[in-house]
């Protein structure tokens, strides 16, 4: 079966490589994908974005990186055949976040939502918390 993990990735966290290490063993394949969000500024360019995924994807040899600008997540799933959503989860307020828009994947094309619990020793990691902290390196420099 063929998953798609989505995310801005902006940028990639320990808790997006643990996520999707996770999902690979679960899944035939993993298409981990860049999705742009028009509501967002990424902070990274997406071609960063891709390479960092790619690094953290090199031995997991059923895993995919690929990008998707514009239109729905379920048109991506039905164009690529895939038939599971993967959502990493940190918590309740994540659950609360993801659950109307793994319902509307479920009503708009079928595709189902997989949620994969966070890792309790990397569930404090956000990107924004990672950017912060890169920011806050660079200063100390």
């Amino acid at each position: 079966m063929r998953a798609l993990f989505p995310g801005s990735f902006d940028p990639v966290t320990p808790g997006h490589q643990d996520v999707l290490r996770r999902a690979a063993l679960l899944f035939d394949e993993v298409v981990v994908c860049v999705m742009s969000n028009s509501n967002k500024t990424g902070r990274f360019p997406i071609t960063e974005r891709l390479d960092r995924l790619r690094a953290a994807a090199t031995d997991l040899s059923n895993v995919t990186v690929d990008s998707h600008t514009g239109g729905l997540l379920v048109d991506y799933c039905r164009r690529g055949g895939i038939d599971v959503v993967i959502r990493g989860v940190r918590g309740v307020a994540d659950l609360d976040y993801e659950m109307p828009m793994a319902r509307m994947n479920h009503e708009l094309a079928g595709v189902e939502t997989f949620f994969i619990a966070a890792d309790p020793a990397l569930a404090h990691i956000s990107s924004t918390l990672v950017t912060a902290m890169s920011q806050q390196d660079r200063v100390r420099e």
